[in-house]
């Protein structure tokens, strides 16, 4: 508690001088120019002189804008309630506007500009990795960040607008419409293809906050990963983790970096197999709502996963069945796979979207629920005369006059005289089948119509 009576000022003094740092600032630009990114190290260590005020010597200035708080107040009238998005554990996020006027080659675009809260979770530690990390990686599953604000006290994040906003909302929120299948399938692979791009980097990255509230869409529903102020450099070399003091969200975070601090990139895997839950069941990964059994999600879910007959009980009853029940069998299994209590025995995220982008083209979806509408009586008569007239036509086309004949003298005239003195049907708007046909045949039985 004492570190956030502290200010910015004295905590990261290089930030405000920027004279105290020109030798480590050029040392770090010539470490920039033989790696291929600023390592996340670097900046988590306490004791590093890397700051803000390094960002505009790097290799990915050209990458951003750098903004000041007063632009941004005008670009978000002034942080207005009626531009509030959201708020998260960096902060407030408020919408905005920018175009030309503000930066020079600026596109035209709607932004989401997050302020930190100093009494917040995260601080300027979780600022600079984010500015530093999504100034240096582009890739269509990661939020696009365009620029940021770094003013005396003051750090803000600009970035790119997601109409949709995120995957929690969408999940969880009581009054908001269930998303179909097929979209909470192509909302996996977008993510996954987002992890796999970190993990696979030179030096990897470990996300370490996967979960439904960081992932966005945008209007098409294409899934981008937000909030990497958690991120951290994966093992190099020789090594088989690293060493950390436990982050993230209770629930989501793997069994084994909750008990050793040893994180890997199987942790995020572990992470992905519980938002795979939550897209299948509808139910947040913890809940102290629902009974004792059931509140934390993985241990209530896994028993289900082992067992195709009992998936049914699992899904998401908003799905109402409409979903593929081989691709039910596909993600169950997968997600059991990514909860594996072993890391090793967790497939790659490169493994997860080979399993998952087959699923978008199976075509084993129920069509609906089948309801006949019943017609009134006008229409039945207008059927029954229309059914004759076919079946007339029919059987001159075929030569067949004479069978015509011995079907009017068998009753046809007969059956159609009863349906001209029939009772009134009484009109419903639905019948199923079976109550249809049991009501014509009571009235054709009726001691009126014989």
């Amino acid at each position: 508690m004492a570190i956030k009576k502290m200010t910015w000022r004295s905590l990261f003094p290089s930030c405000f001088n920027p004279k105290s740092h020109n030798l480590d600032s050029t040392s770090q630009v010539s470490k920039q120019n033989s790696a291929s990114r600023i390592s996340l190290s670097d900046i988590s260590d306490t004791g590093s002189s890397f700051c803000a005020s390094d960002l505009s010597n790097s290799k990915f200035a050209s990458n951003l804008h750098i903004f000041t708080l007063a632009e941004l107040k005008v670009i978000t009238s002034n942080f207005s309630s009626s531009n509030f998005l959201g708020e998260g554990g960096f902060g407030p996020v408020h919408k905005g506007f920018v175009d030309d006027k503000c930066r020079p080659g600026l596109e035209a675009q709607p932004v989401a500009v997050k302020l930190l809260d100093h009494d917040g979770d995260q601080g300027h530690r979780e600022w600079l990795t984010e500015v530093v990390l999504l100034g240096q990686l582009r890739h269509p599953n990661l939020v696009k960040l365009i620029g940021y604000c770094c003013e005396d006290e003051h750090r803000l994040l600009v970035y790119e607008y997601m109409a949709r906003g995120n995957l929690e909302n969408h999940l969880f929120r009581r009054y908001s419409s269930p998303l179909p299948w097929l979209t909470r399938m192509k909302i996996a692979i977008g993510a996954a293809k987002g992890l796999a791009f970190l993990h696979g980097e030179e030096k990897p990255v470990i996300y370490r906050d996967f979960k439904t509230s960081n992932i966005l869409l945008d209007s098409d529903c294409n899934a981008k990963l937000s909030d990497f102020g958690l991120a951290k450099d994966g093992p190099e070399g020789d090594d088989t983790h690293v060493s950390t003091r436990i982050m993230g969200t209770h629930g989501y975070a793997a069994p084994e970096y909750v008990m050793t601090g040893h994180l890997t990139t199987m942790n995020d895997v572990y992470s992905f197999g519980v938002v795979l839950l939550e897209l299948l069941t509808g139910k947040r990964a913890m809940d102290k709502k629902r009974p004792a059994r059931e509140q934390n999600l993985v241990e209530w879910a896994k028993p289900y996963l082992k067992d195709h007959h009992k998936l049914d009980r699992l899904m998401d009853p908003r799905l109402e069945g409409q979903y593929s029940s081989e691709g039910t069998k596909k993600v169950a299994a997968l997600a059991h796979q990514c909860l594996n209590h072993y890391p090793k025995s967790r497939p790659s995220m490169k493994h997860v979207i080979k399993i998952l982008e087959p699923i978008l083209k199976y075509t084993d979806i129920p069509a609906g629920p089948f309801i006949y509408i019943a017609p009134t009586e006008e229409k039945m008569d207008r059927t029954l005369s229309g059914c004759k007239e076919t079946d007339e036509a029919k059987l001159k086309e075929n030569g067949n006059e004479d069978k015509r004949e011995a079907k009017k003298e068998n009753g046809y005239n007969r059956r159609r005289k009863g349906y001209r003195h029939k009772h009134r049907i009484r009109s419903h708007a639905v019948y199923s089948d079976t109550a249809l046909y049991k009501t014509l045949r009571n009235e054709t039985k009726s001691p009126g119509n014989k």
